[in-house]
């Protein structure tokens, strides 16, 4: 009996976009995610495609994500970096000229900066379209998430989690010209009552952490290796935690090899400072240009150089490791259910390349050898495995997500849960403003629609994170209160029956995503 495995990437970001600045250290989040992990990916897919595999891969696309991906502002300032950093590798060149080692990653660099502008340009500058030709070709199944990543048992609000659910499924559908079958709920986040809206809006599965799964309720007779059906016929897939452990982790995991490239170690910070002004995120303070000189080494002392050769040769091997642990684990599975088994591996998307940069070829090595080297293991998707395995175990899964302690205390702690009383007042005043507004005239249509965009932006479960591992917590504390700022502007002109249009011409200039928004998603009862 040949085993499943689905393998599923969740690519998403918050939406950061800032027209008033000419450049803004926090949009290099999505620039970095775009050379170091999505074009990488673009160029996987199309090698695969190109060689006549019939590959299988599942991928997030968050509607955040899909939103900057979209624009041509930052398309247009993401061709600015990457002709940057193309700019910056020419004078690596010449300024590693008597450095061997060095000169030679200088070159990789240029060469692999060039690859990634013919691809970008390939691709129309549109990556949400090249990769919804992938769908189309029956490969790739891509799903979505939560509007703006909201947490969704923190948000509390029955129409709030409704409306971030179908915002996220219109958005979809104006992305690729579908409904989406598949979900990643936020931080695979679970609370009883998710799957009704789930339902609601069409969508036929969603993840859960593993012991989501495993504390389901009755328990589950196949563990994670066979995905449940909750009571409304929506399915649920649990992690395998054995696969997530030899990638994830620190300590076990293979990113960690002392022979992969080292991520915090850039010549922004190596180099003299008017030299790499032009190409760090910020003009006021080093920052990561993206050119990396040196290995992993060890997590403390000093670092050594980087070999590009031998880093590649250790992610095959790897990527070997992998697809004999699967396969052994998938025979031993065969020996005790009775039915294929499945193994799902989820993983955010930017680990392949942007935090571990051999990641990308890692998943490379491991497709091919997947597809010709072996007959154990099938690659599918979960939309896939349902359709060939419709019988499942009905049970509902306990609540959870992933992370610290596994029950949303990276979300809800000590360091950000003043978020969650504002966003509690703001959510109820949305659904009043979408019950008293049924025909809103022009002018309160659009108030409405930025209300309902402000709201979302401050849901997003990426501005609790951000606070509780403090790596930028003034920036996230700052995006907060001017959402909820504005959206409180924007009620109390509503209610005054009196909008100053262009201060409102100047907010939707700023926050302009999801421009067919319908407001009325929030009012109760849920009209469309």
């Amino acid at each position: 009996m040949q085993g499943h495995l689905a393998i599923i990437l969740h690519a998403h970001l918050p939406f950061v976009r800032h027209p008033q600045h000419e450049k803004f250290l926090e949009e290099s989040w999505l620039f970095e995610a775009i050379t170091e992990s999505y074009l990488p990916l673009v160029q996987s897919f199309d090698g695969w495609s190109r060689d006549g595999m019939d590959w299988r891969l599942t991928l997030t696309l968050s509607p955040t994500l899909c939103a900057m991906l979209k624009d041509p502002l930052l398309q247009d300032r993401y061709n600015r970096h990457l002709n940057g950093l193309i700019e910056l590798a020419e004078k690596e060149i010449h300024r590693t000229h008597w450095d061997r080692a060095h000169r030679e990653l200088a070159w990789m660099y240029h060469h692999r900066f060039t690859r990634f502008r013919d691809t970008w340009r390939e691709c129309g500058h549109d990556l949400v379209s090249a990769l919804g030709r992938f769908q189309d070709e029956g490969r790739l199944e891509i799903i979505t998430t939560a509007a703006t990543h909201a947490l969704l048992p923190l948000v509390n609000h029955g129409p709030s989690v409704r409306a971030q659910i179908m915002v996220a499924r219109e958005h979809y559908r104006e992305c690729f010209g579908r409904d989406p079958r598949g979900i990643w709920i936020p931080e695979c986040a679970y609370a009883d009552g998710i799957e009704a809206v789930l339902q609601e809006a069409g969508i036929r599965w969603f993840t859960v952490d593993t012991h989501g799964l495993l504390h389901a309720h009755p328990r589950p007779r196949y563990g994670v290796f066979a995905p449940l059906y909750l009571p409304n016929g929506v399915a649920a897939f649990g992690r395998d935690l054995e696969s997530a452990r030899q990638v994830w982790s620190r300590n076990e995991g293979y990113p960690g090899d002392s022979r992969y490239r080292d991520f915090y170690r850039d010549i922004g910070f190596d180099l003299d400072w008017d030299y790499v002004r032009p190409y760090v995120p910020s003009p006021d303070q080093r920052g990561f240009t993206g050119i990396k000189y040196h290995r992993i080494t060890s997590w403390q002392g000093p670092k050594e150089a980087y070999d590009r050769n031998q880093a590649l040769w250790l992610a095959a091997e790897h990527a070997q490791h992998f697809l004999d642990a699967r396969v052994n684990q998938v025979r031993h599975l065969n020996g005790i259910m009775d039915r294929p088994p499945l193994l799902v591996c989820p993983y955010d998307a930017e680990l392949f390349g942007h935090w571990w940069y051999e990641g990308p070829e890692f998943l490379n090595f491991f497709m091919r050898k997947a597809y010709y080297d072996q007959q154990v293991i099938k690659l599918t998707t979960p939309t896939e495995y349902l359709e060939g395995n419709p019988t499942q175990q009905v049970a509902r899964p306990s609540a959870s997500s992933w992370g610290e302690e596994g029950y949303y205390r990276v979300w809800l702690n000590e360091k950000n849960e003043w978020i969650y009383p504002h966003l509690q007042v703001a959510q109820e005043r949305m659904t009043a403003l979408a019950n008293d507004f049924p025909a809103p005239n022009p002018l309160q249509l659009r108030a409405l629609k930025q209300a309902a965009r402000e709201l979302l932006l401050a849901q997003s479960s990426d501005w609790p994170f951000i606070l509780r591992t403090g790596t930028n917590p003034d920036y996230v504390r700052r995006r907060v209160k001017e959402h909820l700022l504005r959206f409180i502007s924007l009620h109390e002109q509503l209610r005054a029956l009196s909008i100053d249009e262009a201060w409102l011409s100047q907010v939707e200039a700023v926050d302009n995503l999801f421009d067919n928004l319908n407001f009325s998603h929030w009012a109760e009862g849920g009209r469309t």
